[in-house]
């Protein structure tokens, strides 16, 4: 019997956090975990209280063909990253890491390049979080130092979405 790595041990958790999204076009699971426990989890969806997406049964930014990584401000829903911060206090997020699952709602496929977007990378900049691990496919996924993002202050401006 071959035992899952800790790395895909935690992405797996978030994928199974992603199947809780109310978002009608993009799935989003997040986690964060430090000293190899979970602080809390996040998946994209409605702001408590208010009626999501697929209750809806519409997306403004798929009605008005709005490109994925902009204007974040029509949408009705918060990111799982988001919420999986707002679950969390900094104290437990300095050191931390993040990992994020992105699936297609249309056919299930994992989405290409799933890296947060700029508001989110504020966000976890400010937690104090070092790592994000972001799932490509079933078995593998890379690994963002969140320093990086630090260094190469432009790509905060959300530049081509991101």
């Amino acid at each position: 019997m071959k035992r899952v790595d800790k790395k895909n041990y935690y992405l797996n958790i978030a994928e199974a956090v992603l199947e809780r999204s109310t978002c009608l076009r993009k799935k989003y699971g997040a986690v964060i975990v430090n000293n190899d426990e979970i602080i809390s989890t996040g998946y994209n969806g409605s702001p408590r209280g208010c009626t999501n997406c697929n209750e809806k049964g519409v997306c403004i930014r798929e009605e008005l063909k709005v490109p994925r990584g902009t204007k974040y401000e029509l949408c009705a829903g918060v990111h799982a990253e988001q919420n999986a911060l707002l679950s969390a206090s900094r104290r437990e997020t300095i050191g931390a890491s993040l990992y994020l699952v992105g699936k297609n709602t249309a056919d299930n496929t994992y989405v290409s390049n799933a890296e947060p977007c700029s508001l989110c990378k504020k966000l976890i900049i400010n937690s104090g979080i070092e790592e994000v691990y972001i799932r490509l496919n079933a078995d593998e996924y890379k690994k963002i130092k969140v320093q990086e993002w630090i260094d190469n202050e432009e790509q905060l401006l959300g530049i081509n979405g991101y």
